[in-house]
């Protein structure tokens, strides 16, 4: 275990410092730090602290954040095909924030966009534990969250047929594909805090998933309490994914693709693989986010694509293996 982070981390830091000095500009390695680090104003010190640092740093947050809450909705419904959207957040934000482009609240206020996707995520969050139930199943929060999620979709198609300006369903449409491009150190600050908490409440849920192994009984019969656990599942994700959405957008297949890829390493421990796949979620985006400034810099292709791109045709692959091998 200790190896894979180890890896991991150096991974991750490898493709932080990447970010930071790849991109369109033309500016070398040695005057992209020294920019960075001590630069006192100009062009250069620009691009890197207001563009270049806000993207590495969100792509690192998102990454691990996606990563971590895949691997826990993984462990508490015990099924390799759940994803952190599955509670229906996602979908919830992204209408919150399609209503603020609509609205033409996104052009009133520089930040309208992010606080009504967050608003947008709570509301997703307080519909999903009034369907739940306090003691709801696992099956009984998955439809809650699959309900969540089909309306939100709802909502926001018919936002979009509804549009009488085509730019402002253009602006919609782009920003759901995902995005890090012209993001500032205050989405940063947005995001951090509500990251940094769901984080926290993601990673005391190791001994508790790692029971659940056993099944239900067995891990009440341990002194789980399984009613904590899920509304702690449910806050802790609900919060890295809101943040998440509510300053890049909709960007799939991380959380779903990296806890399966990273499994067979950890033993198949749920506890194990929450950190594992934080690390492995960051790298993923990183790159992702790299490789979008890299190919096509001067048609802003979108993240999300990217994501989806790679992370689709690998989680056929995934479950092609798993299906062979189960034969």
């Amino acid at each position: 275990m200790m190896r894979l982070v180890l890896v991991l981390s150096t991974l991750t830091a490898a493709l932080f410092g990447a970010a930071l000095v790849v991109g369109p500009a033309d500016i070398g390695v040695a005057d992209s730090l020294r920019a960075l680090l001590w630069g006192e104003g100009g062009p250069m010190t620009l691009v890197m602290r207001e563009i270049r640092l806000p993207r590495a740093l969100l792509a690192l947050m998102i990454g691990a954040a996606l990563g971590m809450a895949g691997a826990a909705m993984q462990g508490y419904l015990r099924n390799p095909l759940a994803d952190p959207g599955l509670i229906g957040i996602s979908g919830s934000a992204a209408l919150g924030a399609v209503l603020a482009l609509q609205t033409g609240l996104a052009a009133a206020a520089a930040f309208a966009l992010p606080l009504a996707a967050l608003a947008g995520a709570l509301v997703g969050v307080f519909l999903v534990l009034v369907l739940a139930g306090p003691r709801g199943s696992s099956l009984t929060l998955i439809l809650a969250g699959i309900a969540i999620s089909a309306l939100a979709a709802a909502f926001t198609s018919l936002v979009l047929n509804l549009s009488p300006n085509p730019f402002a369903a253009n602006e919609i449409v782009f920003w759901m594909m995902g995005s890090l491009a012209d993001r500032s150190m205050v989405h940063v600050g947005i995001a951090l805090p509500l990251i940094v908490a769901g984080a926290v409440l993601l990673a005391t849920l190791a001994r508790g998933l790692d029971a659940l192994t056993l099944g239900e009984d067995a891990a009440e019969a341990m002194g789980v309490n399984l009613r904590r656990l899920r509304l702690t599942l449910i806050f802790g994700t609900a919060a890295v994914v809101g943040a998440s959405t509510a300053v890049a957008g909709a960007i799939g297949f991380v959380g779903l693709v990296v806890p399966h890829l990273l499994r067979p390493f950890v033993g198949a421990q749920p506890g194990r693989l929450l950190w594992a796949s934080a690390f492995g979620g960051a790298s993923m985006l990183l790159a992702a986010d790299i490789a979008v400034r890299v190919i096509l810099p001067a048609r802003d292709l979108k993240l999300g694509v990217v994501t989806a791109l790679v992370g689709a045709p690998l989680f056929l692959h995934l479950i092609y293996r798993t299906r062979r091998d189960g034969l």
